[in-house]
C-alpha cells in the first residue's frame, strides 16, 4: 500500500507544478495566435523563427562560451529541427479546415503516439497505474469535447477531413519529436540540444518562410498591437522550449503531453476571469479529471525508484540499467544508499552497490575468492 509520504515526493510536486507552467505558456501562445489572427495575421512559420533564433543566440552562446565537445551527431538536430517546425506549422493549419472542436480531439493522438515510442525505443515499462492516470486525462478532455457539442460550438469548418488529417499529423510529429528531445536530454546535453534545436529550426523556418509566408509578411501592417501578440508568442515559445528539457529529464514525455492536456481549460478560467464569458459546467468536471489525472500518473515516484534499483540487483543483463522506467530517473543510476538493502551481488550488477563495495568486489575477484558482502 503506498503510503502519502512516498505519494507526495518532491519529483511529483516538481514535476506536476513545472507541467502546469508549460501548460500556461502553451495557453497565452493560442491567446497571441488568436490575437494575430483577428487581425488578419496568418504567419505561422514566422512566429515560430523568432523563437527557434532565440534558441540559438542564448544557448547558442552558453555552448560556444563552454567551447562543449558534441555528445550527439549534427545530423540528429536537422531531422528534429524538420519534425518540430512542421508539427507547429501542420498543427495551426489545421484550424483553417477543421472545427476546433476536432482539434482538441485529435490532438491526444499524440499521448498513445508517445507512450508506443516510449515503449519501443526508450524501453520505457508503464504500470497499470500510469495508464490509469493517462485514461482519466483522455476521459477529462474528450468531457471538454462533449461540453461543446453540448453548448453548439461545433463548426464543421470547410474541409473537415483535410483538417482532420492535418491534425493527427501533426500530433504524430509532435509525439517524434518529445519522444527525440527525450533521449537527447538525458544522453547528450540541454544546451546542446537547445542550441542546435534553434540553429536548424531556424534555418529550415527561413526557408519555408521564403516559399509560403513571403507574400504574408510584406501584407502585414506593423502597429503596436499586431507587435506585442507578435513579440509575446516568440518569448513563450522560448521559455517553453527552455524547460521542456527540465520536465522531460525528471517525468518523461508522457507527463509532458498530459500536462498540456490542461491547456484548453485554463483557456476558459482565462475566458471566465478577464473576458467575463459563460462555459458549461462540465469544463470544470473536466479539469478536476484532468488534474487527478495528472496526479495519478506522476506520484508515488520515490517508491518506483526503490522498486527499480532492487529489481535491476536481479537483472542478469547489465545493459539492461541503461533503460530504466522513465519516472524512475536516469540520476538514480549511480545512487549507492538503495543497494544497501542487497546483500549479495556481483560486477554486472554495478548500477546499485556503492563505490566501496564494487572495490572490494574487484579486490575479491583478482585474488580468486566469492564475493562476500559484510554486514555494517
Amino acid at each position: 500500500m503506498m503510503s502519502l509520504k512516498h505519494f507526495w515526493t518532491k519529483k511529483t510536486l516538481v514535476g506536476l507544478g513545472l507541467g502546469q507552467f508549460l501548460s500556461l505558456l502553451i495557453t497565452s501562445t493560442g491567446f497571441s495566435s488568436s490575437e494575430l489572427s483577428n487581425r488578419g495575421i496568418n504567419a505561422p512559420t514566422s512566429q515560430s523563427f523568432l523563437n527557434y533564433v532565440l534558441l540559438t543566440v542564448v544557448y547558442g552562446s552558453v555552448m560556444l562560451y563552454k567551447r562543449q565537445a558534441l555528445k550527439a551527431k549534427w545530423y540528429y538536430y536537422v531531422v528534429l529541427g524538420l519534425v518540430d517546425v512542421e508539427a507547429n506549422y501542420l498543427v495551426v493549419k489545421a484550424y483553417q479546415y477543421t472545427s476546433i472542436t476536432s482539434v482538441m480531439l485529435l490532438d491526444c493522438w499524440s499521448i498513445p503516439s508517445v507512450m508506443l515510442l516510449t515503449f519501443i525505443f526508450l524501453k520505457t515499462k508503464y504500470r497499470f497505474r500510469k495508464i490509469a492516470g493517462v485514461i482519466v486525462c483522455v476521459a477529462g478532455l474528450v468531457m471538454v469535447i462533449f461540453s461543446d457539442v453540448h453548448a453548439g460550438d461545433r463548426s464543421g469548418g470547410r474541409d473537415p477531413r483535410k483538417g482532420d488529417l492535418l491534425v493527427i499529423a501533426g500530433a504524430t510529429l509532435y509525439a517524434i519529436s518529445n519522444v527525440s528531445e527525450e533521449f537527447l536530454v538525458k544522453n547528450a546535453n540541454t544546451v546542446e540540444l537547445m542550441s542546435f534545436l534553434g540553429l536548424f529550426g531556424a534555418i529550415i523556418s527561413a526557408i519555408q518562410i521564403s516559399i509560403i509566408e513571403r507574400n504574408e509578411l510584406k501584407s502585414i501592417h506593423w502597429t503596436a498591437g499586431a507587435a506585442f501578440p507578435f513579440f509575446g508568442f516568440s518569448l513563450a515559445m522560448f521559455l517553453f522550449y527552455s524547460f521542456v528539457p527540465v520536465l522531460l529529464k525528471t517525468s518523461g514525455s508522457t507527463m509532458l503531453n498530459l500536462s498540456l492536456l490542461t491547456s484548453d481549460m485554463w483557456a476558459v478560467i482565462i475566458r471566465i476571469f478577464a473576458y467575463h464569458e459563460k462555459v458549461d459546467w462540465m469544463y470544470f468536471l473536466a479539469f478536476a479529471a484532468v488534474a487527478v489525472g495528472l496526479v495519478i500518473y506522476s506520484g508515488g515516484d520515490k517508491e518506483e525508484d526503490r522498486h527499480q534499483c532492487t529489481a535491476g540487483v536481479g537483472d542478469k543483463d547489465a545493459g539492461r540499467s541503461k533503460h530504466f522506467d522513465e519516472e524512475a530517473g536516469f540520476d538514480n543510476i549511480n545512487r549507492g544508499a538503495i543497494a544497501g538493502s542487497s546483500k549479495t551481488g556481483n560486477t554486472s550488477k554495478h548500477d546499485c552497490i556503492t563505490s566501496g563495495e564494487r572495490s572490494e568486489t574487484i579486490e575479491n575477484k583478482n585474488t580468486g575468492k566469492d564475493v562476500q558482502w559484510k554486514k555494517s
